[in-house]
Order: structure tokens, then sequence, then C-alpha cells
């Protein structure tokens, strides 16, 4: 059955929330780990495409060849500009730019969402200060590594596309560096060795690190909360 709505994500843990909420049964769509069940009636499905353009790109295509959903929804969790967006926050932006083309992708509204601000797609981390001012300069508000290309996967084929996400870190505060997101395989999954060696080289972090992990499952679960909501509200 073709799907209502896809909600798209990058990692096994921000997936979870939405098919524990919608008691989604597991299933492969178009070749991707994900759920299947129904909202309100409606067949949905929830997909994990991996971390990063390339990934999401990929999946997105996969998911929009074979299954085609009448709408996308990402859903998942973004990191914040120092001090500009709290945690917690909800994130609906305006526009979604490609840190990668400088493309500009505008999603369709979702069950009247107030959209606020600008969100960065990049397949790197940005921490540098001066790149986190340039940034805030131009109103982005969160930072993330899937959006832009799920959404220019899904306009080239014209079909309808929104974005929910949740601040669950900031960017300049040190608690995300390119160790800690190295200890994430490119699927969502832990790389043990690399957990390993994080907790020998850094055991003064492990306190931090576990508020991240705790603040990540809080705004996983806030982001499908509320995409589930507007799902429910918004008509085909």
């Amino acid at each position: 059955m073709t799907p209502d709505v896809a909600f798209v994500c990058a990692m096994p843990m921000e997936a979870r929330p939405v098919a524990r909420k919608l008691s989604l049964a597991r299933a492969t769509i178009a070749g991707l780990p994900g759920y299947r069940g129904s909202l309100d009636g409606r067949p949905v499905v929830a997909v994990v495409t991996g971390m990063g353009p390339r990934l999401a790109a990929a999946g997105a295509e996969r998911l929009l060849a074979e299954s085609k959903p009448a709408r996308v929804v990402v859903v998942g969790i973004a990191g914040a500009l120092e001090g500009h967006v709290p945690i917690g926050a909800v994130v609906v932006p305006d526009v979604v730019i490609d840190a990668a083309t400088g493309d500009e992708h505008r999603p369709a509204p979702l069950g009247g969402l107030a959209s606020n601000g600008t969100m960065w797609t990049s397949a790197t981390l940005v921490t540098d200060p001066g790149a986190l001012a340039e940034l805030v300069g131009r109103g982005v508000v969160a930072l993330e590594m899937e959006t832009a290309a799920v959404a220019a996967a899904c306009e080239a084929v014209g079909t309808p596309w929104s974005v929910v996400r949740v601040i669950s870190d900031r960017a300049s505060d040190g608690t995300v560096d390119d160790e800690v997101f190295g200890m994430g395989n490119q699927d969502g999954s832990p790389n043990p060795r690399a957990v390993a060696r994080f907790v020998l080289r850094h055991p003064g972090r492990l306190p931090a690190l576990a508020r991240m992990g705790r603040d990540a499952t809080r705004a996983a679960a806030s982001a499908a909360d509320v995409a589930i909501r507007a799902v429910g509200a918004t008509t085909s």
C-alpha cells in the first residue's frame, strides 16, 4: 500500500519514538530499515536512511521511487548555534540551505506549525566560532546533516516535504566534536571501539556525554510528538 506519509529519519534513535508512539511494526521499506502502520487510518511508514547528505539522498531517492509516499516529513534532532536557540526547542524552518551547493529548499507547511528561521545542512561538523557567527548573521538557527538532501530528492519528483527537528546540543559548547561524532557509525549505530577509545582518553567528559545522550533522547521523542500531531492535523 502506498503510504500517505513517510517519516524520514537519519538514525534509529530518531525513528524509534515515531514507531513507538504510533505502534508501527518493523519492516523493510525500499531496502531501508523502518516501520509500517497507520495514523488515524492513513497508511504511514518511518524509515532510517543513515547519517549525512549522501546516505540521506540515496535513501530518499529509493523511498520515493519504490514506495511513492504522498508526503515526506523529516524528523529528528539538530544542533543549535551557541546561545541562540535553547536545548529542547522545536525547529520548523522557513528555508533549508545546502552548505555544499548553496541551494535553498522551502518546506511545505505542516499542521499549522509556525516556521522559525533557517536550517543549515552540512556534511561536516561546524564548530569554528567565526563560521558559527557568520551563520547566525544569516539567520541560521539549527545545524544538521540530512534535510537538504531529502528535500532535493523530493523536489525532483514533486513530492511535498516538511521537517520537524528539536535541538539536542550546541555546536560550540565543546560537547560535540569530531571524536564524539566518530563514536557513531554512518547508519546511526554506535561504534564500540570508538566509544571505548573515547572513554579511556576522556573519562572526565563522561558526565557531559551522558547528559548529551539524555538530551538527544528527549529531543528525538519531542520531535516525534510534534511531527505526529502536525501530520494528524494535515490533510493529504
